[in-house]
């Protein structure tokens, strides 16, 4: 499983034109769900998440988590995060994990973080749809987890 966190000052997600997730001070979450992943790994990764201390304090250190700081997150599932690019100049998604397994686990994902935070700190994107995601990135200030490196 793959978490691409931006830092942002706000974001948000269309589908068709309709705003359909936000979020304000806090993550914008880009989620890759592979071949291989399951709940526990999900789990793992929203624990490691919640808890980054990566926001600025009152000293401009990153030392605040999400709670700290009542911040919010967008998450948005994005399977291209699994592209191989080792071959040719077209990218082979073939280790991305199935569309079932990885709506069920953005669903999780979701419902995780929602008990976390609040369900009103928690905007979405639409699995599946084409969505527009438009954002401010405060620093900029990216973070990849990767459960593998992890040792999920």
């Amino acid at each position: 499983m793959r978490f691409v966190i931006q830092v942002v000052d706000n974001a948000n997600v269309t589908v068709d034109g309709a705003v359909t997730g936000a979020c304000g001070k806090g993550f914008l979450v880009l989620i890759g769900v592979s071949e291989t992943d399951n709940v526990a790994i999900a789990d793992k990764m929203c624990d490691k998440m919640l808890a980054m201390r990566i926001l600025p304090d009152e000293n401009g250190k990153t030392n605040l988590a999400l709670k700290d700081v009542d911040g919010s997150l967008l998450l948005v599932s994005q399977f291209t995060l699994y592209a191989d690019c080792k071959k040719g100049n077209r990218p082979s998604f073939v280790k991305a994990g199935s569309p079932d397994l990885a709506n069920s686990l953005y669903e999780h994902i979701i419902a995780r973080c929602e008990d976390f935070l609040g369900k009103d700190k928690v905007g979405t994107g639409v699995f599946g749809a084409d969505m527009k995601v438009s954002l401010v990135n405060n620093g900029p200030f990216t973070i990849v987890l990767d459960s593998a490196e992890l040792g999920c």
